[in-house]
């Protein structure tokens, strides 16, 4: 019995490990259509499985070997996808590291194998932080339904939600923002009658009222100083319209915004005459040093009239974090005179190298706008360049760097021009970026049924460890913090 039960085993062994040899294949000069495309891309050595499959046809059977150049190999066969054993993987991945990794793919159809040119993927041996935070919601327009923030582990595919607006009727959850890419220090707005800003600080959550007296609206699109004394935040208000004309769907704009700076210990908002003028402010970012402040500037237009003559400046002013006090004047960083054109979302990177933006042809909602583009700006020398290694004929807009500043995270519209997904690239030492990949996913089909955009993504250095029902008990409460407003 025994023995028998010996060669039933041995059988199942090797009918699994069996695999079609790929004999005397038709070579094809020329990388095979994958979906998704990771063909010559960088990636991190702890990043999950580049499960893919192919798009040129519909093959009987795909093999796939991918061969370390250091050492490893894997070898795959399957019908229509091409899904890594996880363990396999990263074993692979960090034999590899620094190195690089040759994939040959081989299609069977009708009897006959073609071998197509074989592709790099490169294994950076720069890290990357543990997740990604973001958002999920259907690209609509001025309703949501089902929404949330999720949280994505890169090294597999486990993505769990942070909170969702199904715990809070009514509400849209959107603008988290974490000081230095850690998710013990969090800012998360909620949107709706339940309204709030959510603040955590060392694992202490507690709900705010952000309008003051002297603030024209809430606080939104938050940016953390890195002391973690500070949030800088603009106060908006935003209004929507249609497009009547083709490819041009919506319009998001603001009749008013301006610029504040929350005291974390005083509970105070405070700002300065030149972050409160006529003129737009927006999308405050402090410098990795906390010494300066970055802004958005736009002069004041008639929305109906002239709404496409509203284009955004990079600007700066000077920030003690000490005194709590701005310097005396604002500089103009990017012109949008020069330029002809407007910037939004500035980031920059926490090495104090550079500083990322989205560029469109005007005003500030660039996730709307087809010709928005990912630039560059050297904050050594002043050099600007159009980043071309990452940008697609599609919307490239809200952009997010790693803890170390060698990776950063984009939203694009590359794949149907209307759902926006992720896409990860690296940045070395010299300033050369790498080919973008798409968040890989268990199966990357999911992409084409699913009915949600991702956006705002944000790096986390570790897993966000908050209790989704403390902020439904909270908010539901109704029992808000009032901020309070520092007069000039």
């Amino acid at each position: 019995m025994k023995q028998y039960l010996y060669c039933l085993f041995f059988s199942l062994i090797v009918l699994v490990s069996c695999k079609e040899v790929v004999n005397s294949p038709l070579i094809v000069n020329a990388i095979p259509e994958l979906y998704p495309d990771y063909a010559d891309v960088t990636i991190p050595y702890t990043i999950a499985p580049l499960n893919f499959t192919v798009n040129s046809e519909k093959p009987d059977l795909i093999d796939v070997v991918v061969t370390g150049k250091n050492k490893g190999t894997l070898h795959i066969q399957d019908k229509s996808l091409i899904q890594f054993d996880e363990d396999e993987w990263h074993k692979l991945l960090v034999e590899n590291k620094g190195s690089s990794l040759q994939v040959v793919v081989s299609l069977k159809s009708k009897g006959t194998w073609k071998q197509y040119k074989s592709f790099s993927i490169y294994i950076s041996s720069y890290p990357i932080d543990v997740g990604l935070v973001y958002r999920m919601i259907a690209p609509g327009y001025e309703v949501y339904s089902k929404m949330g923030i999720y949280q994505r582990d890169l090294s597999t595919f486990e993505q769990k939600s942070v909170v969702e607006n199904t715990l809070i009727p009514g509400a849209c959850v959107n603008c988290h923002a974490f000081n230095k890419n850690d998710p013990s220090t969090m800012s998360l707005h909620i949107r709706g009658v339940n309204g709030a800003t959510m603040i955590r600080i060392n694992g202490k959550m507690e709900m705010y009222n952000t309008k003051a007296d002297s603030t024209i609206s809430s606080c939104v699109y938050p940016y953390w100083h890195p002391s973690g004394k500070f949030i800088a935040y603009s106060v908006n208000q935003t209004k929507q319209a249609f497009h009547v004309v083709r490819n041009e769907r919506i319009e998001v704009f603001d009749q008013a915004s301006d610029i504040v700076i929350y005291n974390v210990t005083k509970n105070e908002l405070f700002s300065c005459p030149m972050l409160k003028s006529d003129a737009f402010e927006t999308f405050p970012v402090f410098s990795p040093n906390g010494k300066t402040l970055y802004f958005c500037s736009a002069k004041k237009q008639d929305i109906q009239s002239n709404y496409k003559k509203i284009k955004y400046s990079l600007c700066k002013i000077d920030f003690n974090p000490e005194t709590a006090q701005f310097g005396n004047k604002v500089d103009t960083v990017i012109s949008s005179t020069k330029t002809g054109k407007s910037i939004s979302f500035p980031r920059p990177s926490f090495d104090g190298k550079y500083l990322m933006y989205t560029q469109s042809d005007y005003g500030n909602f660039s996730i709307w706008h087809r010709e928005a583009d990912l630039f560059l700006l050297n904050l050594k020398d002043g050099g600007i360049r159009q980043l071309k290694e990452v940008n697609s004929p599609e919307t490239e807009s809200f952009h997010d760097w790693s803890s170390n500043s060698h990776w950063f995270v984009f939203s694009s519209r590359r794949g149907d021009g209307l759902y926006t997904r992720l896409y990860i690239a690296s940045i070395d030492n010299a300033g050369k970026v790498s080919k973008p990949f798409l968040l890989p996913q268990k199966d990357p089909r999911m992409y084409n049924s699913s009915l949600l955009s991702y956006n705002v993504p944000e790096f986390v250095t570790s897993k966000v460890n908050i209790d989704a029902k403390e902020i439904e008990k909270l908010a539901l409460l109704k029992e808000r913090k009032q901020m309070t407003y520092r007069k000039e």
